[in-house]
C-alpha cells in the first residue's frame, strides 16, 4: 500500500507539474497575442481578416468591406434564411394541402425591386468614392517602375529622384534565409521607400500578363507588356510589405514575391547613395529566376 506520505508527495509533483505546464500555456498565449498584434505587412498563421492595411487606400477599403459590405450582406443571408425556414414551415404539402393560386402580387413586386435598387445605391456611393481615390493619382513624391518578369520583378528608380538605377528582386533562396525572414516571401532584394511619402508606381510587364499585389498598401494592378499602369500608397509605418504575383504566368508563378521595405526619410537617402554604387556598378546582375533552385 502506498502511504499517506506517498500520496502527498504525488499530489505535490502532480500539481507543480501542472502549474509548470499552466505557466507555460499562458507565455505562449501571451507570445502569441504580441506576436499576432505586432505583426503586419503580411498575413498572420490561422488569420481570417484581411490584412491589416497600412495606407489611406488600405484603410478605406477596410472600412468598406467591414463596415458597408459585410453587414449588408450579413443582413441579406440572414433574411433568406428566415424566409426559407418560414416556408418550409408555413407552406409545406401538410400545413397547406391547398395551395393559393396567386400568381401575382403588385406590391410584392414593386418591393423586390425597389429594395435590390436602393441597396446597390448605397453600395455605390462609397465604392465610387473609393474608385474615385484609387485611380486619381495624386502629385507623387517617389516614383519607381516596375516591371514583371518570368518570374521575378525588376525594380528602376528614376535620375531626376535620386536614382539612376534599377535591380532584379527574386524569391531568396532557403540557404541564403535569415532569422525573420519569411518563406516563399523573403527576395534578395527589396525596394525601398520612404515612409509618410507619396510613392507613384509605374507597372508593366517584359512577357506575359502579371498582377502586382501589396495588400497592406491597398494595392492591385495589371503588369501588362507593352502597356504602362500607375497605381499609388503612402505608407504609414516603417517595416516590411510583402506582395506576390496574383495572375498565373507560369510554372514560377508562386516563387515571385513582392517586398517593399519602407524606412525613414534619413535611411532612404543613404540607401539612395548606397544601391546607386551598388547597382549602377553591375554588382547585381540580371540571372534567371528559376537557376536559384
Amino acid at each position: 500500500m502506498i502511504g499517506f506520505s506517498g500520496i502527498a508527495k504525488a499530489a505535490r509533483t502532480a500539481c507543480r507539474g501542472a502549474g509548470l505546464a499552466s505557466a507555460a500555456l499562458s507565455m505562449m498565449t501571451v507570445s502569441g497575442a504580441a506576436l499576432a498584434a505586432d505583426a503586419f505587412g503580411h498575413a498572420s498563421p490561422g488569420q481570417m481578416s484581411m490584412i491589416q492595411g497600412e495606407s489611406p487606400i488600405a484603410h478605406e477599403m477596410d472600412f468598406f468591406h467591414n463596415s458597408i459590405l459585410l453587414p449588408i450582406i450579413t443582413v441579406i443571408s440572414l433574411f433568406v434564411l428566415a424566409l426559407l425556414i418560414y416556408v418550409m414551415w408555413r407552406f409545406n404539402e401538410k400545413a397547406n394541402p391547398v395551395p393559393s393560386r396567386t400568381t401575382h402580387h403588385a406590391l410584392l413586386e414593386v418591393a423586390w425591386t425597389i429594395v435590390p435598387v436602393l441597396i446597390l445605391v448605397v453600395i455605390a456611393v462609397p465604392s465610387f468614392r473609393l474608385l474615385t481615390h484609387q485611380l486619381v493619382l495624386p502629385k507623387g513624391d517617389v516614383t519607381v517602375k516596375v516591371t514583371g518578369k518570368q518570374w521575378y520583378w525588376s525594380y528602376e528608380y528614376p535620375k531626376d529622384q535620386g536614382g539612376g538605377f534599377g535591380f532584379d528582386s527574386l524569391l531568396k533562396d532557403e540557404k541564403d534565409m535569415k532569422p525573420g525572414d519569411l518563406r516563399l516571401l523573403a527576395v534578395d532584394n527589396e525596394a525601398v521607400v520612404p515612409v509618410g511619402k507619396v510613392v507613384r508606381l509605374q507597372v508593366t510587364a517584359a512577357d506575359v500578363i502579371h498582377s502586382f499585389v501589396i495588400q497592406s498598401f491597398g494595392i492591385r494592378i495589371d503588369a501588362v507588356p507593352g502597356r504602362l499602369n500607375e497605381t499609388w500608397f503612402k505608407a504609414e509605418r516603417e517595416g516590411i510589405y510583402y506582395g506576390q504575383c496574383s495572375k498565373i504566368c507560369g510554372k514560377d508563378h508562386a516563387y515571385m514575391p513582392i517586398a517593399f521595405r519602407v524606412v525613414s526619410e534619413q535611411k532612404y537617402a543613404e540607401w539612395l547613395a548606397a544601391s546607386k554604387k551598388k547597382f549602377a556598378a553591375g554588382e547585381s546582375p540580371v540571372r534567371i529566376a528559376n537557376a536559384q533552385r
